[in-house]
């Protein structure tokens, strides 16, 4: 079958389409026969050597895909042949097939094309986990969502709007601000021209916003905390800014705040039933037309390189996504 193979430290556009075994399922798996797969960020830090889990060369790199099961190994009870899936992958979505985990794999509605289900598996459940398992969203709340037009970030406005919250959405510029718009976000501020925390504080007359979606850390979390409202919720998703936060108790005391954590990866080792539910709720979401990931390019395989190459360069909006 034809795959991208990473053989050690390499550039984007040095990448290439080889030939390589096809798959076979071990116990437990199933083969996907991948019509679509979603570049992330983290795939480019697997190329540098740089992400914080660093596979053994040569590897087929591709986190995210969605397609149609073509085996299925002893052991799976639930999944069949011909069934269209979406599938978090660890490894391996950048080829025609892809080798996964039965529980890492999960139904795809005949109505969601291919392409769109691709770009679901990572951002969507960590923020529905990170919104509604761990934050607890009520309807009517006000969710704060920094980077708001990124992966996460795009996921956490749609799901929040979705869920019935006030969205304030800060991101870079007007042209982010828009899709953070689009997304369905009430409030807009651009943390380059002015400093959101009184803009939050003015938004909600005062009181400040209940639950706070940061995924950028450094000085954005210091300000967060400054227009987290009473009994507040700040849910660490990330250090996009490149710099951890250290908060102070005496801050989360103030105002009876919650600080809390999420790693998306550790829900199938700890809690698959709850993984489970969450694609369904998104499915959901999905058939109702309430979220729905934003792609904006669609490249053949061969074109991996360029794809990530524009990752790089900060050049996307959005999902770029790999057609075998």
């Amino acid at each position: 079958m034809r795959a991208v193979v990473v053989d050690g430290v390499i550039s984007p556009l040095d990448l290439r389409v080889s030939e390589v075994e096809p798959c076979s399922p071990c116990a437990g798996e199933v083969v996907i026969e991948v019509r679509a797969a979603a570049c992330n960020f983290s795939d480019l830090l697997m190329l540098r050597g740089e992400y914080q889990v660093k596979p053994t060369p040569p590897f087929i790199p591709g986190r995210e895909a969605a397609g149609v099961i073509s085996a299925v190994g002893t052991g799976v009870e639930r999944l069949h042949v011909g069934d269209r899936v979406v599938a978090y992958t660890d490894l391996g979505a950048f080829a025609e097939e892809v080798r996964v985990p039965q529980a890492h794999v999960y139904p795809l509605p005949e109505s969601i094309p291919f392409h769109t289900g691709a770009a679901l598996p990572i951002v969507y459940p960590t923020a529905y986990a990170a919104l509604v398992d761990l934050a607890a969203l009520r309807p009517g709340e006000t969710l704060l969502v920094h980077a708001a037009a990124g992966g996460v970030g795009l996921a956490a406005v749609q799901i929040g709007r979705a869920l019935g919250a006030k969205v304030i959405a800060t991101a870079g510029g007007p042209e982010k601000l828009a899709i953070a718009r689009q997304a369905g976000a009430d409030v807009l501020i651009d943390y380059r021209e002015e400093d959101f925390s009184p803009r939050v504080l003015s938004e909600t007359g005062g009181r400040g916003a209940d639950i706070v979606y940061d995924s950028v850390g450094g000085e954005t979390t210091h300000r967060s905390l400054r227009c987290i409202a009473w009994k507040g919720r700040l849910v660490v998703i990330g250090f996009a800014s490149g710099e951890i936060p250290e908060i102070r108790a005496n801050r989360i005391m103030l105002k009876n705040i919650a600080v809390l954590g999420l790693h998306w990866p550790r829900y199938s080792e700890e809690e698959p039933e709850t993984v489970s539910a969450i694609f369904s709720a998104l499915m959901e979401l999905l058939r109702r037309g309430e979220i729905e990931p934003l792609v904006e390019r669609v490249h053949p395989l061969e074109e991996a390189g360029v794809a990530l190459e524009a990752l790089a360069r900060r050049e996307t909006v959005g999902k770029r996504i790999l057609v075998p």
